[in-house]
């Protein structure tokens, strides 16, 4: 069964900062690399981007409460991911994630959980590949949406498509990135960063590298605090933390 996870792709040609951070993403398995992502053009003007980071309460978006055992985090989801966007408020609203596990983090990178697996689980289990049974949702990507710090995008097996699974998500701690290490992200996949873009990754920081391989659909407007300290809890070998973070979903009317 294919574990459920964030495959890296990377390139012999990027620098060694980003070969690095690329190292302390692979999992368990090492994907082939894959040719070079065609330019995409951007389909969001930067005013539609700044919405997208409006503060809660001043739009009609739908927002999800996180409860966790390190505090409460409070995402918003886009609407310009419909697909993924529905699929999740589907699952909140079934109590699917009630009780799951935060089952893999990594610091300066992300935070990942849905796997519903994880409910039951044992100590030491490794847990990844729950929810491969389920309907993938496709692939919805757009270059206004990226890996910046504190977005949540949907996790994924190696399929060509690069549909995204059905519960298993991710939200970024990720790390700053340097213009240089930008540079050779958008040669390499042949995406291009707005000089918006490029001030976030350069001061906030994300996980470039990961754009346009794994759909964003959403982004914490409280409780970013959280993030790190559920991504720097102890762990063992496969990620997973030592003690059981669990979680809680209700829609914010």
């Amino acid at each position: 069964m294919k574990k459920i996870t964030l495959f890296l792709l990377f390139s012999l040609f990027l620098s060694a900062p980003v070969m690095a951070q690329a190292n302390k993403t692979i999992a368990l398995k090492k994907p082939a690399t894959p040719k070079t992502l065609a330019a995409k053009k951007q389909t969001k003007s930067m005013a539609t981007e700044k919405n997208q980071t409006t503060m809660p309460g001043s739009d009609k978006s739908i927002r999800v409460k996180i409860s966790t055992d390190s505090g409460i985090i409070i995402v918003k989801l886009y609407d310009s991911t419909p697909l993924h966007r529905d699929n999740f408020v589907k699952l909140v609203k079934e109590g699917f994630y009630d009780s799951l596990l935060f089952h893999r983090v990594i610091p300066q990178f992300m935070i990942q959980g849905g796997d519903p697996l994880s409910k039951n689980a044992s100590p030491g289990t490794i847990l990844g590949n729950g929810g491969a049974e389920m309907t993938r949702i496709p692939a919805e990507f757009n270059a206004s949406l990226f890996h910046k710090k504190g977005v949540l995008a949907a996790a994924r097996d190696n399929n060509p498509q690069k549909a995204s699974s059905a519960c298993q998500f991710y939200i970024v701690e990720g790390k700053i990135s340097s213009d240089a290490e930008l540079n050779q992200i958008e040669q390499f996949y042949g995406i291009k960063y707005t000089p918006e873009q490029r001030k976030i990754y350069t001061t906030m920081g994300g996980t470039p590298f990961l754009d346009q391989n794994y759909t964003v659909f959403g982004e914490v407007e409280k409780g970013i605090e959280v993030i790190g300290k559920i991504a720097n809890a102890p762990r063992d070998s496969h990620d997973r933390p030592l003690g059981d973070i669990r979680m809680k979903m209700e829609i914010i009317e």
